[in-house]
């Protein structure tokens, strides 16, 4: 018998066999489409739906994908996102667009071309002590109903009518990245080795303002969601961005302490996003508590390996992406993007535990029909037994 989409989902996160591999698209800002793919999308399917972003500011370009496209995609699941509080959503609205659109912890980011945005303000470049943490007054005020007021309502109503599994995404609660967006990356990647007070306390900061943001949010949204998404981007290309010992010592206590948290106010699954190779801190993340791991970046060092993924890590975790964003669906035809998730299906989706996502975001480059031959091939080579 045909599963719903949420008990398809369900049924994945407690590591048990669906109908099929569950699809999530368009639902997140690491599982969603730009805006320019978008466009293509819906004038090649002939549907009529708005242009509108999935935050307040058109972070990334990440498109808020309209139902009936959700549906064409197959998706099992539907997005919850909270808001930023109002007077930052009206400050950007208002702003000279030539200058940075700034978000609720003070960092900004410029539009270099249309949907395309890159880091261009860091309030805390400079320091370097506990004192100007301390003197700092551009901390997110975590507070504001209207943060989580349409994240409740649209969570209670997507529970109430049961048919889709729910992925929350609470505003970037990544403390590392949250550390590079006040100093920038660079800077900050030095004071975790040349400063790793200051760099520790700036961590502990971030923390525990995500959990502040975090305890509202699930008073929210929590008893009707399935997932909530959270992490740090910790790899890069053919490597970790820090080494292993680094991350154990800094900061896999403060991932561990906000999984803590979340795991005592809700019973949804933790979503842990972190791209690049990050196969050598694996054993960590479950360790800590993750459940699901996104976005499975194939195309980055040891990630490929996907049978040596599933066979030592398959028994504890779901796998959620793996869809190559880099090469195959920006530059493969329609044939080669079927023969590509006929593989990834075969090897995560063995036994369950695997969601199928596109690596990160759908990219202005990737054409509209890889992206239909992307979810129409989960209906072909995903559905249980598998082919």
């Amino acid at each position: 018998m045909a599963m719903t989409s949420r008990e398809r989902v369900q049924a994945v996160l407690q590591h048990e066999v669906p109908d099929r591999v569950p699809i999530i698209i368009g639902v997140s800002n690491t599982t969603g489409i730009k805006m320019k793919p978008y466009r293509a999308l819906k004038a090649k399917l002939g549907i009529q739906a708005p242009d509108d972003y999935i935050y307040d500011w058109p972070e990334l370009g990440t498109a808020k994908v309209d139902e009936q496209t959700l549906q064409r995609l197959h998706g099992d699941a539907r997005g919850v996102l909270d808001r930023f509080p109002r007077a930052v959503a009206e400050f950007n609205r208002n702003r000279d667009p030539h200058t940075p659109a700034i978000d609720d912890w003070g960092g900004g980011q410029i539009e270099i071309e249309e949907g395309v945005w890159f880091p261009g303000y860091h309030p805390l470049a400079e320091a370097t002590t506990l004192d100007d943490l301390e003197k700092y007054n551009g901390w997110p005020i975590m507070d504001d109903p209207y943060r989580v007021a349409q994240a409740a309502l649209d969570a209670k109503k997507l529970a109430e009518e049961n048919q889709y599994a729910i992925l929350a995404t609470p505003w970037l609660m990544f403390p590392l990245e949250r550390a590079f967006g006040l100093q920038g990356m660079d800077k900050f990647l030095m004071n975790l080795a040349m400063l790793p007070d200051f760099a520790e306390a700036m961590l502990k900061k971030n923390l525990e303002l995500c959990k502040q943001h975090m305890g509202h949010f699930l008073d929210a949204v929590g008893g009707n969601i399935d997932m909530i998404k959270i992490g740090d981007d910790l790899g890069t290309q053919d490597r970790l961005m820090i080494s292993p010992r680094m991350y154990r010592k800094l900061l896999k206590p403060i991932h561990a302490e906000l999984i803590r948290f979340i795991k005592e106010r809700t019973k949804a699954k933790v979503f842990f996003h972190t791209d690049g190779d990050v196969f050598d801190l694996i054993g960590d993340f479950i360790e800590i508590g993750v459940d699901i791991l996104n976005p499975v970046q194939t195309s980055a060092g040891k990630m490929a390996d996907l049978e040596g993924l599933k066979r030592e890590f398959g028994r504890h975790l779901v796998f959620c992406g793996a869809v190559d964003t880099q090469y195959i669906l920006p530059n493969g035809n329609p044939q080669e993007v079927r023969q590509e998730m006929k593989r990834v299906i075969g090897a995560l989706g063995k036994d369950g535990g695997y969601m199928v996502a596109s690596v990160h975001t759908i990219m202005n480059e990737v054409p509209a029909e890889n992206i239909l031959a992307m979810v129409d091939a989960v209906l072909d080579f995903g559905t249980y037994p598998l082919k």
